[in-house]
């Protein structure tokens, strides 16, 4: 690996996202594994599997919550930091990377002093009834312990591949599924510590993780280091980022306010057993996503250090290539959900009376996912460009303006009132790709003239 980063601009794109985004969506898929493995040992416990998975779901809002935070610091800090780099400019990079990691520092505290104190009220509140309250509350309470860890991991962790290290980036993550993989058995069925063992391996995993990413910045192998003179929380670097971050926060955040609305009216139209499906269906799609975000994140250093380098050819190049390959992957990904259903949800629940009605719900709630790979693609890139306002313009009117009034009309419209809050989310991504098609293609012709033009970078 070459120590400065200058390849991002020389190497064949094709070949350089490869490298890149290959260990980028192992690390996804990876990062994934930590809450997935946990939801497979769950539904699989012998007594009361079913309701201790649809109790540890109505936890993945909060969950979704905590993880945004560290994307709305290192979603934004990353691509600037590989701007500066683009630009020959590591001291300020380094220094935005110190201002994000003290930044993340102070939200830990806040974010597992509030999980601490409000996790019961929260819960019931995301969807959680008389029998499945106790299981979401021993979950979270333990997972708020590790709250400093994730943070630390996932929004760290973007720094080094925003460098070009993917496989360290990889390795971040793999060490931390590993040590959950061997720990959730230990700790769940072992010691009988059931829902607690699967928090606590969670958060040992992350701790481990967390440590990795630590001493990886600090060391000689790093081309952007922390230090103590790169720590404080300069506002002027810190600002940028955080707004820059803020569609990828939205996007997360948003995951979790859905999340909360999903299961609040279908508790209300199917019960448990409907809340315990969106367990599975959310579970599949995020899994079945995250090489879509790694491709994203692939590409993110590459887009970032040509554009703040003003190679225009480049930019243009990477874009149609990560357009082409991300709709690939999600139509095959759409026929196969189409096709085998019941074996995505077999993943999680040998339970029939579940596995029966999330078979069909899948079909419903994964309709329009072939189109996701536009989403997907014009959303990363624009962070990479760095424009934050058309991060957020797409991010808010995919969720809020669509998906949430839709979770709620949907039901007045169709006869089947619990398959119909499922049918919200296709339509809402139909409308939401076209929306986000039309304002990419006049804002990324504006950012290759502006960086065309002379003096434009």
């Amino acid at each position: 690996m070459e120590k400065d980063n200058a390849f991002l601009g020389t190497e064949p794109v094709g070949k350089l996202l490869f490298r890149l985004a290959i260990p980028t969506i192992a690390a996804q898929l990876i990062n994934m594994l930590y809450n997935i493995v946990d939801r497979i040992y769950i539904g699989h416990m012998p007594e009361n599997g079913d309701l201790a998975l649809t109790g540890v779901g109505v936890c993945m809002p909060i969950i979704m919550f905590i993880s945004a935070f560290a994307a709305l610091i290192s979603a934004g800090g990353a691509p600037r930091a590989s701007i500066y780099m683009g630009r020959g400019d590591n001291d300020t990079a380094e220094k935005t990377m110190g201002s994000c990691f003290s930044l993340q520092l102070v939200i830990s505290a806040v974010l597992t002093a509030a999980l601490l104190l409000w996790a019961r009220p929260m819960l019931l509140a995301f969807g959680a009834s008389g029998n499945t309250i106790e299981y979401a509350v021993a979950y979270i309470r333990l997972y708020a312990v590790g709250t400093v860890f994730v943070q630390i991991t996932l929004g760290m962790n973007a720094y080094i591949t925003a460098q070009g290290f993917a496989r360290t980036g990889m390795l971040t993550v793999l060490i931390g599924a590993v040590c959950n993989i061997v720990l959730d058995p230990v700790f769940i069925f072992l010691l009988g510590m059931g829902v607690r063992g699967a928090a606590l391996a969670t958060v040992l995993s992350q701790g481990v993780s967390c440590v990795w990413v630590v001493c990886f910045l600090s060391g000689k192998k790093s081309i952007l280091r922390l230090k103590k003179n790169t720590l404080p929380i300069r506002m002027k670097l810190a600002l940028p980022c955080v707004a820059l971050g803020t569609a990828t926060f939205i996007m997360q955040a948003s995951e979790s306010v859905i999340s909360v609305c999903f299961n609040s009216s279908l508790l209300k139209y199917g019960g448990d057993i409907a809340v315990g499906s969106m367990t599975i269906l959310t579970s599949v799609m995020q899994f079945a996503m995250m090489p879509l975000q790694g491709l994203g994140q692939g590409a993110q250093p590459i887009t970032s250090y040509n554009y703040g380098a003003g190679n225009a050819a480049r930019v243009k190049q990477i874009f149609r290539l990560l357009l082409a390959v991300s709709l690939t992957y999600s139509i095959t990904l759409w026929a196969l959900i189409m096709a085998f259903p019941r074996l995505f949800a077999g993943i999680f629940t040998p339970d029939a009376a579940l596995l029966d009605f999330t078979g069909k719900a899948l079909r419903v709630y994964c309709g329009a996912a072939l189109l996701f790979g536009i989403q997907i693609a014009c959303q990363m890139t624009f962070v990479s460009l760095g424009n934050a306002k058309a991060s957020v313009t797409v991010a808010v009117v995919r969720k809020f303006v669509l998906l949430l009034p839709l979770i709620y009309l949907m039901p007045l419209l169709m006869a089947d009132k619990t398959m119909a809050v499922y049918t919200a989310e296709p339509v809402a991504d139909v409308i939401a790709v076209t929306f986000t098609a039309i304002l990419f293609a006049g804002q990324f012709k504006k950012a290759i003239r502006e960086i065309s033009a002379p003096n434009g970078k």
